[in-house]
């Protein structure tokens, strides 16, 4: 048998005996619990929903399904904990698309590359809130008394956020001297709002609903591009005069796996986690959090995280932001 015939026999076996590797693979995933990390901080929106899936998922893949928390440097130490992993299906991102923003110095990957999207699972816009004692009931109030005192009015926000990412952009849109205020993440812009140590702040409906209903806070501008059902008297950031200021979503979640994770373990978990976002009990406690279900093709998915990571860093570097 000559050397070529030889080698080429050789390569032969190797592709059939890792097909026999993948299949078997497959046929057994998962066979030990799988862990989601969110580059998050506990109780923030992305983290709730996080908790959502995870339950729902490991219904229907026989294995627990854990969510660990690893926030910090504008979500690139979670998102590297999982770009590094093996890429077995055992370790997730749950990630939101301010993993697009661009704002880490040297995460240590590549936002696209280094990762295989799973599935997307959520999407929302936020609602703009003052203190109830703030001496603005609309955007152009909000805007004006921030001309008139220049650098008086401070603004919360989670760091590497969609909500900050929002307040950076109003604030390039109209000129107004307003103060950065940033925070570990939202929950706690929120609760120096409560103490009356900032004055405004974007968040989602389901986390500021009951505040605005309390009149612990005060609700003038949505940024959907039509009105909250949960806030119908609440305009929207486009009827106020402020359309850059509005986002279709502002805030999207998806689940990806490290790059080289075998297609039949994320056709599996793909299968799986669109089975409970079709689920009627995984709708209804998203609805609770003022989420709605994103569901996107499997074919569609690369497409779309490409698209999204072209589209956010010149929103990002409009808003006058760079990387820390």
């Amino acid at each position: 048998m000559s050397r070529d015939r030889v080698v080429m026999t050789a390569l032969v076996a190797i592709s059939v005996a890792l097909g026999f590797t993948a299949d078997a693979h497959a046929q057994t995933y998962p066979s030990r619990p799988i862990k989601i990390i969110t580059p998050n901080t506990p109780g923030s929106p992305v983290d709730a929903l996080g908790r959502v899936i995870a339950q729902q998922l490991q219904l229907r893949v026989g294995q627990s399904v854990v969510i660990e928390n690893r926030p910090g440097g504008s979500q690139s130490i979670g998102a590297k904990a999982v770009a590094t992993a093996d890429p077995d299906g055992y370790t997730l991102l749950l990630f939101s698309n301010g993993h697009y923003f661009g704002l880490a110095t040297n995460p240590g990957y590549d936002p696209v590359k280094s990762f295989t999207p799973v599935a997307t699972v959520a999407e929302w816009n936020h609602v703009l809130v003052v203190r109830p004692d703030f001496p603005a009931k609309t955007v152009q109030d909000l805007v004006g008394y921030a001309k008139a005192n220049p650098g008086k009015v401070t603004f919360g926000f989670g760091l590497s956020t969609p909500p900050q990412i929002l307040g950076e952009t109003l604030k390039n849109v109209t000129g107004a001297d307003i103060t950065s205020v940033p925070y570990r993440g939202g929950a706690q812009a929120v609760t120096d709002m409560l103490g009356g140590r900032i004055d405004m702040n974007f968040g989602t409906t389901a986390t500021l609903f009951p505040l605005i209903q309390q009149g612990k806070v005060r609700a003038i501008a949505f940024t959907g591009v039509k009105r909250s059902s949960d806030l119908p008297d609440v305009p929207t950031m486009i009827e106020s005069g402020f359309p850059q200021v509005s986002f279709k979503p502002d805030n999207w979640t998806g689940i990806s796996a490290p790059a080289g994770t075998p297609r039949t373990v994320v056709d599996r978990l793909y299968s799986a986690i669109n089975e409970a976002l079709r689920s009627p009990e995984l709708a209804a406690s998203y609805a609770r959090f003022g989420f709605e279900v994103m569901i996107k093709q499997q074919r569609e998915l690369e497409a779309f995280v490409a698209s999204e990571a072209q589209r956010w860093p010149p929103i990002v570097k409009a808003a006058g932001l760079k990387p820390e």
